[in-house]
C-alpha cells in the first residue's frame, strides 16, 4: 500500500499534475488557450476603441474618414453595373471585356495584393517571370482585335446586319410573314 501511495503522491501530489503537465508538453491546454485567445482580442478591442476615443474635428480627418468608406460600396455597386450593362447593352459590355482580356496577369496581381491588403486579407504572390505574361498577353492582340470586329459587326445598327445573303429560301422566309396568333388576338380586340 505504501509504494503505490507513493508513487501517486509523486504523480499527483503536491498540488502538481504529472500526466497533465506532460501532456501539455504536446498539446495545448484548450482552457488555457482559450483564455490567452480572450485577452488577445480583449486588447485589440481596446486599441480599437482607443482609435475611435480621439474626436475627428478638422474638415480633412472627416473627408479621409468619408473617403475610406468609399472603396467597398464602390466595389459593390460597379459590380452590380457591370451585371446591368450586360443585361442592357451586352456587345458594348463583350467589348469591354475584351479589353480586359489584354490587363497583364502581374496587373491582375498587383490589382489583387492592393485590394487583399485593403480589406485587411493576407496574400501571397507567386513568383512568375514578368517577361512570360507580356509575351502572353501580346499573343491575345490579334484574336482580341479580331473578336472586337466581329462583336462590331453584330450590332443592330451596323449596315447589312439583318441581310439574309444571297440564300434565296432564306429570303422567302424572311419576306413571306407567318401566323402570330398574339397579333391576331390583339388585332380582333382592338375591332371589337
Amino acid at each position: 500500500m505504501g509504494l503505490i501511495q507513493g508513487f501517486l503522491t509523486m504523480m499527483f501530489g503536491n498540488g502538481r499534475n504529472f500526466v497533465r503537465e506532460t501532456v501539455e508538453v504536446f498539446t495545448e491546454n484548450a482552457e488555457a488557450g482559450a483564455q490567452r485567445a480572450h485577452d488577445v482580442q480583449g486588447q485589440a478591442m481596446q486599441q480599437f476603441g482607443a482609435e475611435f476615443a480621439v474626436p475627428r474635428q478638422g474638415v480633412f480627418d472627416r473627408v479621409m474618414d468619408g473617403v475610406n468608406r468609399l472603396p467597398r460600396p464602390a466595389m459593390a455597386l460597379g459590380t452590380l453595373g457591370l451585371f446591368v450593362a450586360a443585361m442592357v447593352d451586352p456587345i458594348w459590355f463583350a467589348a469591354r471585356m475584351q479589353g480586359v482580356a489584354l490587363v497583364p496577369e502581374p496587373l491582375w496581381w498587383l490589382l489583387g495584393v492592393i485590394v487583399s491588403f485593403y480589406f485587411g486579407a493576407r496574400h501571397q504572390l507567386k513568383t512568375q517571370t514578368f517577361q512570360r505574361d507580356i509575351a502572353t498577353t501580346m499573343a491575345r492582340v490579334p484574336q482580341v482585335v479580331q473578336n472586337i470586329g466581329a462583336l462590331q459587326k453584330l450590332r443592330a445598327d451596323s449596315p447589312g446586319v439583318a441581310d439574309p445573303g444571297p440564300d434565296a429560301s432564306l429570303n422567302i422566309a424572311v419576306l413571306s410573314p407567318e401566323e402570330n396568333p398574339a397579333l391576331r388576338d390583339w388585332k380582333e380586340a382592338r375591332q371589337a
